[in-house]
């Protein structure tokens, strides 16, 4: 049964060999799992940024999706576990899976996703499943601290002249340190991408969570993809500060957060996404380009308009 693997998805060769490696393993593992799971084609493949997706049927005749994710590194590797934990509540129910081949059999929910509605009501739908998914994290999930730990470190290295302020670095810096250290900064599963292209409409519950990236975290570390999420409307409303401060308080007042910890937790991550692109550019030996101007100029607007 041959599978072809989407042009878009295709295009992330270019990320390096290992998703190469990955891409070339792609269409075999897929017909691999398809036909030992007995599962026939239903439509047109579709994929995310890291995963193949395919429309199938059971032999009983469910109507399902095969997702079949990169391999490449440890973000996917609990996510059949959440899943599983989560029992389909607020989230898609996992049927099968396959955690060393990184298959999963899941239900089939609609394509349309929170991107088609009101920020305030995306905001407000999100806010609502927060509390429905953040469980007691199981001893495999990785922490959140750990990663954040890493992820700073270089930070303090980041000459004055780099496109982001030097305060933040440092406030970032000490936000980290203070936060890596809190105990209430892991004991929770959380999704880590929860964004509105991440909630898909469903037929037995109006919107379900998809694509966990699990770890032992703090809820409050959740907000910050639904405010760089979709900025083409933050844009539109002409007035950026306040849309971002708009998504920000309505996340947090509606989810019951305590705001100054939220508050910390986007500083801290926008700012982690900023340095990261300024690293990309350096292993690519090239200055930035307008693309990656234009995100860490977002990040570090986010960052400073949830402190206004």
């Amino acid at each position: 049964m041959k599978v072809d693997v989407p042009e878009g998805l295709e295009s992330n060769r270019a990320l390096g060999p290992d998703w190469a490696a990955w891409l070339d393993r792609l269409p075999g593992r897929a017909a691999d799992v398809l036909a030992e799971w007995e599962l026939e084609r239903d439509g047109e493949p579709m994929h995310g940024f890291c995963s193949l997706v395919l429309p199938v049927r059971t032999p009983a005749g469910e109507r399902c999706v095969l997702k079949i994710t990169f391999d490449g590194d440890d973000e996917s590797e609990f996510e059949a576990l959440m899943l599983q934990r989560a029992g389909g509540e607020a989230m898609v129910r996992l049927l099968r899976a396959d955690p060393a081949r990184r298959a999963l059999l899941l239900e089939r929910v609609h394509t349309r996703d929170l991107s088609g509605v009101g920020d305030a009501e995306a905001c407000e739908v999100v806010a609502g499943l927060y509390g429905r998914i953040h469980r007691p994290a199981p001893p495999q999930l990785r922490t959140v601290t750990s990663y954040v730990e890493r992820w700073v470190a270089p930070l303090a290295a980041l000459p004055r002249g780099a496109p982001v302020p030097h305060r933040m670095v440092e406030q970032t810096l000490a936000l980290a340190r203070d936060l890596v250290a809190d105990p209430a900064s892991t004991g929770v599963t959380v999704h880590g991408d929860l964004h509105h292209h991440n909630v898909l409409a469903a037929d037995r519950e109006p919107w379900l969570v998809i694509d966990p990236k699990p770890m032992s975290g703090d809820p409050h570390y959740e907000p910050a993809p639904m405010l760089w999420n979709c900025w083409d409307r933050v844009v539109a409303s002409g007035d950026v500060r306040g849309a971002v401060r708009r998504r920000f308080h309505t996340l947090v007042d509606d989810a019951a957060l305590d705001e100054e910890r939220a508050r910390d937790w986007v500083v801290v991550r926008m700012v982690i996404n900023a340095h990261w692109t300024i690293e990309d550019a350096e292993r690519a030996g090239s200055p930035l380009d307008e693309e990656q101007r234009d995100w860490i100029t977002r990040c570090v607007t986010i960052a400073k308009a949830v402190q206004d």
